[in-house]
């Protein structure tokens, strides 16, 4: 790793660099289709902050700056009578890439997670992110070939939701 990093939990305060970071992965994940700072901002301000007593933020510094962030909560049941960390979004911003802050994220979760009795840490990967793919398969992190993952999103959660599907 180029410079030493630290680690610390998002607090309210943390606010507008959340709403920077979550712009620039919009940015990144969905190009000119990407939401606008403005839509970001406030989507920050009225889902993110009021659910951090819900969701984690593990944000991630370097260079007297934030470099990236982890989102994840801590769910039950898991093996052995232990929970598990659940990883939303790893993020690493542009300019602190290949330079080992995303394997120093995965260590800090998997830290946590024996720190918490946690038995095991889950993410998922986009199919089209190769880049994310290649990073893990190089960490050495087996992929769960056992699972299948499903979502509910669109006229179809809105159907489910509403008792129609």
């Amino acid at each position: 790793m180029d410079a030493p990093v630290k680690f610390r939990f998002a607090t309210p305060a943390d606010q507008p660099i959340l709403q920077q970071i979550f712009h620039e992965a919009e940015v990144y994940y969905e190009g000119h289709n990407a939401p606008s700072r403005e839509s970001i901002a406030a989507h920050v301000a009225k889902n993110v902050i009021p659910a951090l007593q819900r969701c984690e933020f593990l944000l991630v510094e370097c260079d007297d700056g934030v470099a990236g962030m982890a989102s994840f909560g801590q769910l039950y049941p898991a093996p052995n009578l232990g929970g598990q960390i659940q990883v939303k979004d790893i993020f690493i911003r542009d300019g602190f890439r290949n330079r080992g802050i995303g394997r120093a994220i995965i260590q800090r979760l998997a830290a946590l997670a024996v720190e918490r009795g946690c038995t095991r840490v889950d993410w998922t990967a986009e199919t089209s992110n190769p880049r994310a793919l290649e990073f893990y398969d190089r960490l050495g992190v087996p992929r769960v070939e056992s699972k299948v993952y499903y979502r509910l999103e669109g006229d179809t959660l809105a159907a489910f939701a509403g008792g129609r599907k």
